[in-house]
């Protein structure tokens, strides 16, 4: 029986980020290039985003290539670009089949030229549908996103359009790459790893953090089932006690 029976369709994460770890070890493991790792990757971005959206899951950001990626050999970072390229023209058709809306977080600029095009132009056609939203974090660091929403935040009390006396916890959230999203309930890391490695530092607050032994190209639907059903296991307090949480949940 698939773990998807066991999930409870009325308390889905909103929002599940993941940390897509181990392509380069899966294809050591079977004898192959690491852009090879990449590739199944690709297979599992979809089988694992289409899975997601027919539950009912509203947004699934993915760290697609961190700021850090850009130390990796060249030859590898050119062969990624050219993969994402390939994989935007693929995947298009089947985002619009499975009505997902594609979004960007990021230094997106620092991306090639062709890059940049084909992904605009994929987020264009698919900004009209209305399932799950697949944010690719892209040349996306937190640390650098956190730096520059101070510098955009310092702006607006220099121009006057903001008093320093009034900036919050919300001012922050709202120049952020993510504005307008909702934090992440479930962050994903798979093959083996558990640290954030610099991933939505902020927004991950009180996700519920899952650690996965499986490479990226081998976490499929019924893997992210149970991280899924692991999430619906946990009490999710936010600072409370459990015994709040419990009457809260009894009352509503």
């Amino acid at each position: 029986m698939s773990l998807r029976e066991s999930i409870d369709l009325t308390r889905l994460p909103q929002h599940i980020a993941v940390i897509m770890d181990g392509n380069g070890r899966w294809a050591k493991q079977h004898g192959m290039s690491r852009i090879m790792g990449h590739k199944e990757g690709v297979v599992s971005v979809r089988k694992v985003s289409e899975a997601a959206g027919r539950l009912g899951v509203k947004y699934m950001t993915v760290y697609t290539f961190s700021t850090e990626n850009w130390k990796r050999p060249k030859e590898e970072i050119d062969a990624l670009m050219e993969l994402m390229v390939t994989a935007i023209r693929n995947e298009a058709a089947d985002l619009m089949t499975n009505n997902v809306r594609l979004l960007a977080i990021g230094d997106i600029d620092l991306l090639p030229p062709l890059t940049r095009q084909k992904l605009g132009e994929c987020l264009t056609e698919t900004s009209g549908n209305t399932g799950l939203t697949l944010i690719l974090a892209l040349s996306y660091s937190s640390r650098r996103e956190l730096t520059e929403a101070a510098r955009r935040i310092a702006v607006q009390v220099e121009n006057g359009s903001l008093k320093a006396e009034d900036i919050d916890e919300q001012t922050v959230a709202d120049n952020l790459f993510t504005a307008g999203i909702p934090d992440p309930d479930l962050l994903v890391r798979t093959g083996g790893e558990k640290r954030l490695s610099n991933y939505l530092l902020w927004q991950s607050a009180y996700a519920e953090l899952y650690f996965s032994d499986v490479y990226w190209p081998d976490f499929r639907e019924e893997e992210l089932y149970a991280a899924i059903v692991d999430y619906q296991h946990r009490q999710r307090r936010f600072g409370k006690t459990g015994e709040q949480v419990q009457t809260e949940n009894k009352t509503d």
